[in-house]
């Protein structure tokens, strides 16, 4: 069952009263999900980059047309969904989707049990001619604010990617609950990107989101995600050197890192007998 958005809201704006961060989780399997919130995870996101990142692919086949974003995330509802207990649920919504009727779908998302959303795919991670191309073409990042606006006027949980100061008032005007500053694709493992900011570049751009979004709804909750921050202790450093920021949500770090690393070194412990 879906979780109310305000009962969301109050646990979360509970923990960061009593100084404790807000974590949230990417799950691309049940079994992702039911071992997050058996680590007392906040939120569950599953999007489309899950399924392909838990099958050894990296997360920008999310991005790439290798299939239907949207009615991925229906699939992999119908397999988290029954599996999480006291837990909100959030869809990875792709809002430039041509072919869905945006009304309709989220309604779609709210019955099956989902207590919120995120814009995922996103045109966010994508730059150069190539997002100006979709900009010029009417397939923009202002569609995803717009997803936002609709989702939170059905009540539903938002905590959209936002990857500047611009796009961090857009989503805050629309109504966003929790800001997810993105630093980049993650770093580190068999999969992750080589490319990124360095952690002090992190902790610049994150306050700089925190502050853009606080200065039009300065009761919004904002975490960090993505790039060199991949490991607990970099969410860390991170945290520790921005001022309002709530948390961290991880994905790859949480799911695909943590997989490989258990996988791998079981199978040399049973090779070494």
């Amino acid at each position: 069952m879906a979780i109310a958005r305000q009962d969301i809201l109050k646990r979360l704006r509970s923990q960061v009263e009593q100084g404790r961060f807000i974590v949230g989780a990417g799950a691309g399997t049940g079994l992702s999900a039911k071992c997050a919130e058996a680590g007392g995870v906040d939120l569950i996101i599953i999007y489309n980059s899950g399924r392909y990142r838990m099958a050894g692919r990296g997360s920008l086949a999310g991005l790439l047309p290798y299939g239907d974003a949207n009615q991925i995330v229906v699939d992999m509802g119908a397999e988290v969904l029954p599996i999480v207990r006291d837990t909100p649920v959030l869809a990875g919504v792709c809002g430039t989707d041509p072919f869905r009727i945006m009304d309709v779908y989220l309604m779609q998302l709210k019955a099956m049990g989902f207590s919120g959303v995120q814009n995922f795919p996103t045109v966010g991670l994508m730059d150069g001619v190539f997002r100006q191309n979709l900009e010029e073409t009417g397939m923009g990042y202002d569609l995803e604010v717009e997803m936002i606006r609709k989702a939170h006027e059905l009540d539903l949980l938002t905590t959209p990617y936002v990857f500047n100061e611009e796009e961090a008032i857009k989503m805050a005007e629309a109504g966003a609950d929790v800001l997810v500053a993105h630093v980049g694709l993650t770093t580190k493992g068999s999969i992750g990107a080589a490319t990124a900011l360095t952690l002090d570049e992190s902790v610049d751009l994150v306050q700089r989101i925190h502050d853009a979004g606080k200065s039009v709804k300065p009761d919004i909750l904002v975490i960090c995600h993505g790039g060199p921050i991949s490991e607990p202790e970099d969410a860390g450093y991170v945290l520790k050197r921005t001022r309002g920021v709530s948390g961290f949500f991880g994905a790859s770090s949480i799911e695909r890192l943590p997989t490989e690393i258990a996988i791998t070194e079981q199978v040399r412990k049973f090779k070494s007998l």
